[in-house]
Parts: C-alpha cells; structure tokens; sequence
C-alpha cells in the first residue's frame, strides 16, 4: 500500500529533515509513527500522504505516485485538533455525513450513504448521542466522531496525527481499544502518529521511531523498555 525508497526531504537548503528513508506499509498493517518534536514524523506523514513532494527519492501510494492519487476517498484522514474546527455548532451526524458527501460531491445521498453513515456512528459508539452538538461533547468523544467522519467513506487507509492530544489518560486508552476493534473487524490499514505510542503498544503490530532517519522498524515488544520515550533515541 505504501512505498518509500531513498527519501530525503529538505524545507529550504540546509535544512533537511529527513534523509535515506526507505519502508514498505503492507495492507492491512497497524503501524505507529512516534519520534520527538522536529525529529521528522509529520514531515514523513505529509510525504506519504502526497502532500509533499521527496527532494529525492520515491514515494508510493496504493501503487501510484503519492502526490498523483487519483482516489482520495480511500484516505480517512484524522488531523491535529489544533486543525479540528471543533467549534463549529454541527452535531455528530452532520460531521459524520459531511464525511460521506466526499463520494457524492455533486450529488444528494442516498439511502446507502445514509446507512454507512449510521454504521460509522455506531461503530465508534456514538448512535446516543449523534443529535449532540460536537461542542457539548468531550475531547474523547469529539475524537470519536472526527474518526466516524473518516470511516463514513470506507476507507483502505486510515490516518491520526496527534489523535491524543488534549484527551485525558482514560479517553487515550479507550481510543486505543477502538481502533483495535476498527483494525480487527474491517481490516483496515492505520497510521498512528504521535510523539509517543503508550496508549496503542499493545493494540500496534509495527512501530517506526523516526529521527532524521528510521531509527527502529519493528515490533513494540522488541523495543529495550528504555528507548520507550522517543526523546532518548538518537539517529
């Protein structure tokens, strides 16, 4: 699903943030992306995603350059809630279709659309509430239904940047819990990016720890318990 091969990326001259980076992300795979602050995760996101291009090297997404993507509905993506608008006076159910009405952009929904907008909801476990405006729910429960908004497409990739930013100890845990049920009911790939990765350890199959470069690509349980803050890994 998603290929790598030599990557560097540079902002400006002299200022590289990423060097050499080369990974395979197979279908079906949960894999966390953590590292500390400016040490390139997002960065590696924004190129996997198509959003930025590699100085040098390739970057392939679902077979195809990734800035060329054809289809981006194959794509949920959850941003930063820096970047949520979490404001805005919609309830659960609005945002969740508005989610649905990127595969009909010049059309009404249909009934199906609705129903996969019903299934997102529940899936998340949301159907009591999806009345309730987003600005009357809790930062767990926003996250919740931003991830609904990004099921409703039925996507192949799944994407969180940042997700627990913001939510208490026990709405990380059971944010973890779900997106392992996502993960074990539909198959879908995840991305998970965070500047750390102890709320998924147990959920995860593969981490990347990325300081520059790819500094560790493997199994959570085979990371020495000291290097699980990213903080301590050095390039």
């Amino acid at each position: 699903m998603i290929e790598l091969a030599g990557v560097d990326f540079a902002y400006a001259p002299g200022q590289r943030v990423l060097a050499d980076v080369s990974l395979q992300i197979a279908q079906g795979e949960f894999v966390a992306i953590a590292g500390p602050n400016g040490g390139g995760k997002t960065t590696l996101l924004r190129l996997i995603l198509g959003l930025e291009r590699p100085s040098r090297g390739r970057a392939l997404l679902f077979g195809q350059p990734a800035t060329h993507v054809s289809n981006r509905t194959l794509i949920g993506y959850l941003a930063q809630r820096s970047r949520l608008g979490v404001q805005a006076p919609a309830t659960v159910r609005e945002v969740v279709t508005a989610g649905r009405a990127a595969l009909r952009p010049f059309g009404r929904l249909r009934q199906a659309d609705h129903a996969a907008v019903d299934e997102a909801i529940a899936r998340v476990g949301l159907t009591e509430l999806e009345r309730r405006p987003l600005t009357l729910l809790s930062g767990g429960q926003q996250q919740r239904a931003f991830i609904a908004k990004a099921l409703a497409c039925g996507p192949e990739l799944l994407v969180l940047d940042e997700p627990t930013t913001g939510v208490d100890v026990d709405a990380q845990e059971a944010l973890a819990g779900l997106l392992d049920e996502l993960h074990r009911q539909l198959g879908v790939t995840i991305l998970y990016v965070s500047h750390e990765f102890g709320a998924v350890e147990h959920a995860v199959g593969r981490l990347l720890l990325v300081r520059e470069r790819i500094v560790f690509d493997g199994s959570p349980t085979a990371l020495p318990r000291l290097w699980h803050d990213p903080s301590h890994v050095h390039a």
